[in-house]
C-alpha cells in the first residue's frame, strides 16, 4: 500500500505552518462574525419595521450579496478598489470587508425572520396586561426573538469559516494556501502528499466547525421543547 502522505507533515515545521494558517482562517472568521452580527442585528430591527423605504434598500442589500458569489466581492475589493481608490488595502482586511458585508446582510436577514416569527397576540397580550411598547419588547420579544436566533447566528458563524477557504484566492497565506505549498514542495518525493495534506485540512475544518454545528442543534431541540 502506497503512503498517505501525512508523513510530510511532520517535516521541519510544515505541521506547525498549517496551524499558522488555520489561526489566520479563523481570526479572519471571528472578526468578521463579530461585526456580522452587531451590525446585523441593527439592520434587523429596521427591516423588521414599518419604513418602506429602509426595507426597500435592505431588500436590494440582501438580494445583491445572495446573487454575486463571495469570490467576486474578494476581487472587486481587493483588486478593484485598491486600484481604482489607489489605497493600501492588506489581503486580510478586505477580507474582513467581505465577510462582514456578506455576513450582516444574513444576519440581518435572520434578525427580521426572528422578530416577525412572533405571534401579534404576543403583542396584544402584554399591552392588554398595561405593559408599554419598552416592556413589551424587554420582557416579552425579546427572549423569544433571542431564542430563535442564537442556532441560526450559530450556523451562520459556521458558514463563515468553511467560506473563508476562498481567501487564499487574494493571496492570503492561510491554511489551504499553507497546504499547496507543502505539496508543491514534496511533489517529488511524496506523490501522495496532496492526499494526506488535504485529509488533515478537512480533519481541522471538522474539529472548529462541529462543534459549533452541534451547539446550534442542542440549542434549537432544547428551546423547540
Amino acid at each position: 500500500m502506497q503512503s498517505l502522505g501525512i508523513d510530510v507533515l511532520f517535516k521541519g515545521k510544515n505541521f506547525a505552518r498549517l496551524l499558522e494558517g488555520l489561526w489566520v482562517a479563523a481570526r479572519v472568521s471571528l472578526i468578521s462574525s463579530a461585526v456580522s452580527i452587531l451590525l446585523g442585528i441593527f439592520m434587523g430591527i429596521l427591516m423588521a419595521g414599518k419604513n418602506r423605504i429602509i426595507q426597500g434598500i435592505f431588500r436590494v442589500y440582501l438580494e445583491t450579496v445572495r446573487i454575486m458569489p463571495q469570490m467576486v466581492l474578494l476581487f472587486i475589493v481587493y483588486f478593484g478598489t485598491t486600484r481604482v481608490f489607489g489605497w493600501n488595502l492588506s489581503a486580510e482586511y478586505a477580507a474582513v470587508i467581505v465577510f462582514s458585508f456578506w455576513g450582516t446582510a444574513e444576519m440581518g436577514d435572520l434578525v427580521r425572520g426572528a422578530l416577525i416569527s412572533i405571534p401579534k397576540i404576543q403583542y396584544d397580550s402584554a399591552r392588554a396586561l398595561g405593559m408599554d411598547e419598552k416592556s413589551v419588547f424587554q420582557y416579552v420579544i425579546l427572549p423569544q426573538t433571542v431564542r430563535r436566533l442564537i442556532p441560526l447566528s450559530i450556523n451562520l458563524i459556521t458558514r463563515i469559516i468553511k467560506t473563508t477557504s476562498l481567501i487564499m484566492m487574494i493571496g492570503m497565506v492561510e491554511v489551504l494556501k499553507v497546504a499547496q505549498q507543502i505539496i508543491e514542495a514534496n511533489r517529488r518525493t511524496s506523490p501522495n502528499a496532496a492526499f494526506g495534506v488535504f485529509a488533515v485540512v478537512f480533519l481541522m475544518y471538522f474539529i472548529v466547525c462541529w462543534p459549533i454545528g452541534r451547539a446550534a442543534a442542542y440549542l434549537e431541540k432544547r428551546w423547540a421543547e
